[in-house]
């Protein structure tokens, strides 16, 4: 009688969290509610019930044995600007859906007001959600000569169709990160962590 006092405040419990709570939290609930109850004895009782949390796996992108040709460096860590449009940073991040499963956010990050000029987002990663980003920031802000736009070494930044972009907009010097170097770009990087 008593595992099935426990076994109906565990479904209880369990379905007001939208079946997210795992046996730990579980356990601490009950424990709230004056349950005398073990974690041992909650892990149990919930594999009898047949329930577990939902667990999403985070993504861990592969790492690459490719050799990459380090490009220039322009930015060199000089976050600082004197007006809007001088200094553009940009890079992609991956967010998890439950209608979608992983998506992938582009955004373009004016360093002068730190403000997120434009984004794209894309079930798909490639050069395309990269490009339209960049392309998209130029329509939007029509940045004079001089603009300074700093990405990762990635495959979507460095491939030949970015780069033909690049070289025919005469208004944009294209500068990239270290490889490995999380740091050259910390401002995007801190946005996307957030």
């Amino acid at each position: 009688m008593e595992n099935k006092a426990i076994s109906d405040e565990i479904l209880n419990i369990y379905t007001k969290s939208n079946k997210r709570y795992g046996s730990p939290k579980i356990h601490n609930k009950l424990l709230s509610k004056d349950y005398l109850v073990g974690l041992k004895r909650v892990q149990r009782l919930m594999r009898v019930l047949g329930i577990r949390s939902i667990i999403t796996k985070k993504y861990r992108p592969s790492s690459s044995r490719i050799k990459i040709d380090e490009r220039e460096n322009l930015l060199k860590r000089d976050f600082s600007t004197t007006s809007i449009n001088q200094k553009w940073v940009t890079d992609i991040t991956y967010i998890n859906t439950i209608k979608d499963g992983w998506c992938y956010l582009a955004s373009v990050m004016d360093l002068h007001s730190r403000k997120i000029i434009v984004y794209s987002l894309s079930k798909k990663i490639d050069t395309e959600l990269a490009l339209s980003a960049v392309k998209n920031a130029i329509c939007l802000q029509n940045p004079q000569n001089g603009l300074i736009l700093h990405s990762d070494l990635g495959v979507k930044y460095t491939s030949i169709k970015f780069r033909e972009y690049i070289d025919q907009n005469k208004l944009i010097s294209h500068s990239f990160s270290g490889k490995g170097c999380p740091y050259d770009n910390a401002s995007i990087e801190s946005f996307h962590a957030t």
